[in-house]
């Protein structure tokens, strides 16, 4: 008989005998030994900007590496990338391309950073984590867009190679987290607590959904968590939803919520809220200081940046991020 094991990756804490598989589907027992099926084997490679990622105070106007394998711990039914989130590796155009490989076609073309997305990063932590130790030492900044459905430990070790990650923060109730998404709200808040406490800059995107997730009350509830826990700079997202995946009966997230959602927040006392999916002015980054638009976007492109050094080159107030 086989040894069972306990994954201690994400809250989940998958139990699996010899030869079984994870439900992230990437990582198997074999022998007593986790091994992860997904190491080097990414499923999608591209050049973004950061703009993209959503980063709007992280490098403006760069280009990110970006990496990401099939699988994830959460099985969000309103997933865009579901075709190689919710797929096995097998069933994936996989590509071989190692950690050294990953930073050198960084470096190669001229990216600022390197970012883990597209899918879950904690599915694919060694290769992040290895990739991540040497871009560091090639001064290539380390970046993660993921669901912060991940445990305290190995969080806190990924950090000391990490410098930004945006957390979607999916809804403030633990029955949409269970329904929607099968997982827990509580860990994505205790991760979020960590990133911060580590140092890590971080942004928060919320995909606004129709009649799911978009109950005033509890955006402002979230939006006071944030402040009081996180601190009134961080950068909040609110992205609208098409119907995609599982929720394709449900119609696009109407403007005039994510109008108030941003109204709401602001109230609460977050700086700096931007509505994403929507071309619009609320992709402009205002001084709170002096009310002057500092960086205007247009989508992913930035038109124009006032920002010298950290500050605001208007008056002078410090605009929380990271600028060079």
């Amino acid at each position: 008989m086989g040894k069972k094991v306990q994954c201690d990756l994400c809250p989940t804490e998958c139990v699996l005998e010899e030869y079984q598989v994870g439900g992230c589907r990437t990582r198997i027992n074999k022998g007593g030994v986790l091994y992860s099926l997904v190491y080097g084997k990414p499923c999608a490679v591209a050049i973004d900007p950061i703009e993209k990622k959503p980063f709007f105070h992280f490098l403006p106007a760069t280009r990110a590496f970006s990496i990401a394998t099939a699988g994830c711990v959460l099985g969000c039914k309103f997933c865009q990338n579901w075709q190689i989130s919710q797929a096995a590796p097998e069933n994936t155009d996989t590509k071989t391309l190692l950690p050294d490989d990953v930073v050198r076609q960084a470096v190669f073309y001229g990216c600022r950073s390197i970012t883990y997305t597209y899918t879950e990063p904690t599915v694919f932590y060694e290769y992040m984590y290895d990739t991540a130790v040497i871009a560091r030492g090639r001064g290539i900044r380390n970046t993660m867009h993921s669901c912060g459905y991940i445990k305290e430990r190995p969080l806190r070790g990924l950090c000391r190679y990490l410098d930004a990650a945006d957390v979607d923060l999916k809804a403030f109730t633990e029955d949409f987290y269970s329904r929607i998404c099968g997982g827990r709200l509580r860990p994505v808040l205790d991760s979020l607590v960590v990133l911060r406490a580590a140092g890590v800059w971080t942004e928060i995107t919320n995909l606004l959904i129709p009649t799911l997730n978009d109950d005033m009350a509890k955006i402002r509830e979230m939006c006071v968590w944030i402040v009081k826990n996180l601190g009134a700079g961080v950068p909040l997202h609110f992205s609208r939803f098409f119907p995609h995946y599982r929720l394709k009966d449900l119609p696009p997230t109407p403007v005039q919520t994510l109008t108030d959602a941003r109204a709401t927040a602001m109230e609460a006392g977050l700086q700096f809220v931007y509505i994403g999916n929507l071309r619009s002015d609320a992709e402009n980054t205002p001084c709170p200081g002096c009310g002057r638009v500092i960086i205007e976007r247009a989508g992913y492109e930035v038109k124009q940046n006032h920002l010298r050094g950290d500050a605001c080159r208007f008056c002078g107030t410090k605009i929380p991020g990271v600028w060079n």
